[in-house]
């Protein structure tokens, strides 16, 4: 067997796994949830059609952390370079932290009965503080303070502004990720493309780890999709897509493609500025709005589509996002 069919063996072996890994997380998070009484409530000023989401099981996230096992084991028992092998740590951390957040948030609005968690602003700072620490726990000379790789070409910033950018991009898609979690199977599958991109570049720039860690994540994607998918039997919850959102970032600046993150995020980013535009916008006007209702996909809901066209069409758009930007680097 030669180099390039071991390589195809081990991405589909990660693929198999993550995939197993989000089925069996899935199918017992129900299993716990249902006589737990752990169920969705719909937010009070969301869409009527929201309304049947309340009772859904959630707290599904637990499914992608389900996944995240054979990166320990990964970590734990591989040879690895004392530099790769503390980035995966890193990111391990980060990932956890992220979904601990999440499931505090999580925990609180089913204990209210209401959709209401955490406050906005301790989320916040919440994240920014595990993104600080994350970006602290990776080796310098892993990173280089690089913000963008293209072939030979590479961008670089003094480390003081890679931590600053490096914060307000992990900050930013935790976030994004988690306003997009709005319709069933969007944010898993929203989110899918740009984990692919990512794959392919850490895989160019030969960095084998984080390709294992990011069709690892595609996989556990789709298994969660299994249970996720429309009309969905389990809710990520922020507990999913705080851990998602976080994976993403912390792949891209472990891959050295920090700036990249705007192209092949670009459904995450626009329902992100859905969301500031209209609060913006609405506070300056008196009143006055944008859209129908943000974030954008509850625009195009009010619209007249259906849910299962605005997934698909956001993850339609996902992929030409992500084209764009594996264009862009190669």
């Amino acid at each position: 067997m030669n180099s390039a069919q071991l390589l195809l063996l081990v991405v589909a072996c990660a693929l198999i796994v993550g995939f197993l890994c989000a089925l069996i997380g899935g199918y017992l998070v129900i299993r716990v949830a249902t006589p737990l009484k752990l169920f969705q409530r719909a937010y009070e000023d969301a869409p009527q059609t929201h309304q049947s989401k309340s009772g859904t099981p959630t707290m599904g996230g637990f499914a992608f952390i389900a996944a995240m096992l054979p990166l320990l084991v990964l970590v734990s028992i591989a040879p690895l370079a004392p530099g790769p092998q503390a980035a995966l740590r890193a990111l391990i951390f980060l990932v956890l932290a992220c979904a601990a957040i999440g499931f505090v948030d999580d925990y609180m609005a089913i204990r209210r009965g209401r959709n209401r968690g955490l406050r906005a602003r301790t989320k916040y700072l919440a994240t920014a503080l595990v993104a600080v620490m994350f970006l602290r726990m990776i080796p310098e000379p892993h990173v280089n303070s690089t913000i963008f790789l293209a072939g030979s070409y590479a961008l670089q910033v003094p480390y003081w502004m890679w931590l600053l950018l490096g914060v307000i991009a992990i900050t930013g898609t935790v976030h994004a990720v988690n306003l997009t979690d709005g319709l069933d199977g969007l944010a898993a599958g929203t989110i899918i493309s740009p984990l692919i991109v990512l794959g392919i570049v850490s895989l160019q720039n030969e960095l084998l780890p984080a390709t294992f860690v990011a069709v690892l994540a595609i996989g556990a994607c789709l298994g969660f999709l299994v249970y996720n998918r429309y009309p969905a039997k389990l809710i990520m919850g922020d507990t999913g897509s705080l851990a998602l959102g976080a994976l993403l970032s912390g792949l891209a600046i472990l891959s050295g493609e920090m700036l990249l993150l705007i192209v092949i995020g670009g459904v995450f980013v626009a329902e992100a500025l859905s969301v500031m535009l209209q609060v913006v916008y609405f506070k300056l006007t008196h009143g006055k709005r944008i859209f129908k209702m943000s974030p954008l996909h509850h625009h195009f809901e009010l619209s007249g589509w259906p849910e299962t066209k605005v997934t698909t069409r956001f993850w339609f758009a996902s992929a030409i996002c992500s084209a764009v930007g594996l264009a862009i680097v190669r």
